[in-house]
């Protein structure tokens, strides 16, 4: 376990410095480009198109195949060297086409995503995409690299990469404003030049993490060779492994597009596209900082007691790990949506724009725990080298979100289409957690899920009256018209004053969570206090 927690600490760390530049990165975008409009919705799907394929091909093809295979590869004598060499050049062989197919694509995917979009939002969009796509083949080398880090317990640069992506972009976006200007939210402000740098920076801050990242591969204790006789790496059942997760690829895809195209009616003067990702990449700072950072060397450990056979010791790891991630993603939820607004101030060019794009973050913030719980349950199926069964319950998550985003243009208006769009993609989730868990159930035997459940339940009852002692502070100073989501006070920027309110109302949820945890002798309360004072000393 002490292991496990220097792992954890390093990624925590790595993570929470990454998502933090990451923040700042988006501020310096939506400063060059803005928040709301046509054009930065138009960039805010080419951009995005390259990310849609990387999560599902890291989430998925990667961790669902690689990780697995090479913690049962290493105990081979030569340390997985033969099979990984072969796995590679098969991998890097695979992300070039799909990355040449995805950037001839681009007209057709931008006009998937922007269904609802004028002829000339099409084409900028699409100008944006071939400057973007090429991003596909360095995520992927860039996943591969770092997952394989990961497996061999080389656990910090893959969390600490992304840094150089977000410094390299930070420097990126302000050469652009002091050149071209910034808030190029109309169409009509850009033309080719523009477009090429706008979309030239944000390709090579991908490139530049990948290259820095190829830098820790010594630590592997690997050398690898192209090597194209595949006949030996097992492809029957890495093929099929594969399949599944491309599958899975497709279906998220679908889903994505579903959404895009429904959100896109609301794009221009309403919460759209640009506030999507934006809301998005809030919610995500929790799940990849608590989420990822505690839960990926679990997944290693999971992993090795799945391929020795040892269910007891997995379904032990399961409800470990449910329960430490629950009793401090909870409270994550409950502060961020109460700091909603002063949250989504930081990513908009007004108050008015943080009003109509807090209800975004507060939707997608409902599906936090549900995904949290998801993490775990897919990746145990993962570690059996199970991913038909994770292809299923997808397919069902994709049903209700498609189903849901359908319906609600016809019973929201344009000003919370994607509010309630984001809320749609959050149920799905806990429908899909609930059918995970049950088939995980029928493999694995009873896995003590009540006492899971019945843990998430007390650290939501105390989260409920921490997250209102933390609105009444909030609305104390002001609310939606007080400082922590003003234009600026005093010459102190609007965007700075969010922030600063933002972690306010978080430590002051904070701090009546954990007294109430704490009154109630919660045990997990001392479990994730050792945990944090560790990952902190550390």
């Amino acid at each position: 376990m002490a292991g496990l927690g220097r792992a954890s600490a390093m990624i925590a760390a790595g993570t929470l410095v990454s998502r933090v530049t990451g923040l700042l990165r988006s501020v310096a975008l939506v400063a060059a480009i803005g928040g709301f409009g046509k054009a930065s919705d138009a960039f805010g799907i080419a951009n995005q198109l390259p990310n849609y394929v990387f999560q599902v091909l890291s989430a998925g093809l990667i961790t669902a195949v690689l990780v697995p295979q090479i913690v049962k590869w290493s105990a081979r004598d030569d340390g997985g060297k033969a099979h990984l060499s072969k796995l590679f050049t098969l991998g890097t062989v695979v992300l070039f086409a799909v990355t040449l197919i995805a950037t001839v694509a681009a007209p057709w995917l931008v006009r998937l995503m922007g269904a609802n979009w004028p002829e000339y939002q099409v084409a900028l969009a699409t100008a944006f995409a071939y400057w973007c796509l090429p991003q596909v083949f360095f995520y992927g080398m860039f996943a591969l690299i770092g997952e394989t880090l990961n497996a061999r317990r080389v656990f910090g640069p893959y969390a600490w990469a992304p840094i150089v992506n977000n410094v390299v972009t930070i420097v990126g976006f302000g050469a652009f404003i002091l050149i071209f200007g910034g808030e190029r939210s109309a169409v009509d402000q850009w033309d080719s030049t523009t477009i090429a740098v706008m979309g030239a920076i944000t390709t090579f801050g991908i490139v530049a993490q990948t290259v820095v990242l190829v830098f820790f591969w010594r630590r592997t204790g690997l050398s690898l060779r192209p090597d194209f006789g595949w006949r030996g790496l097992g492809l029957g059942e890495v093929r099929n492994l594969a399949g599944w997760s491309f599958g899975m690829l497709l279906v998220g895809l679908v889903v994505s597009t579903v959404q895009q195209r429904v959100i896109s009616g609301a794009s221009g003067d309403n919460a759209s596209a640009m506030v999507w990702f934006n809301a998005w990449l809030v919610f995500m700072l929790p799940y990849s900082i608590i989420v990822m950072s505690i839960g990926t060397p679990y997944f290693t450990q999971l992993s090795e007691h799945a391929s020795a056979g040892r269910d007891k010791e997995v379904r032990a790891d399961i409800g470990r790990s449910i329960r430490t991630l629950g009793v401090l993603i909870v409270i994550a939820a409950a502060a961020l949506m109460v700091a909603a607004v002063p949250a989504s101030r930081i990513f908009t060019g007004s108050e008015e724009e943080a009003v109509a794009a807090g209800p975004v973050l507060i939707g997608f913030l409902v599906g936090l725990v549900p995904l949290a719980v998801q993490f775990v349950v897919q990746r145990t199926f993962y570690a059996y080298g199970d991913t038909r069964t994770p292809f299923f319950f997808t397919v069902f998550q994709a049903a209700i979100a498609i189903g849901l985003a359908l319906l609600m243009p016809y019973v929201a208006s344009l000003g919370f289409l994607t509010a309630t769009i984001a809320l749609s993609q959050s149920l799905s989730s806990l429908a899909q957690v609930i059918l995970a868990t049950w088939l995980l159930r029928r493999r694995l035997g009873p896995l003590g899920m009540v006492e899971n459940v019945w843990a998430l339940i007390r650290f939501t009852l105390a989260a409920i009256p921490a997250g209102a002692v933390a609105l009444v502070v909030y609305i104390l100073n002001g609310g939606n018209d007080g400082w922590m989501a003003a234009a600026g006070v005093s010459g102190i920027p609007g965007k700075l004053l969010a922030a600063v309110g933002t972690g306010v109302l978080g430590v002051v949820a904070v701090v009546v969570y954990v007294a109430i945890l704490a009154l109630f002798r919660a045990p997990e309360l001392r479990t994730a206090t050792g945990l944090v004072r560790r990952l902190v000393g550390r």
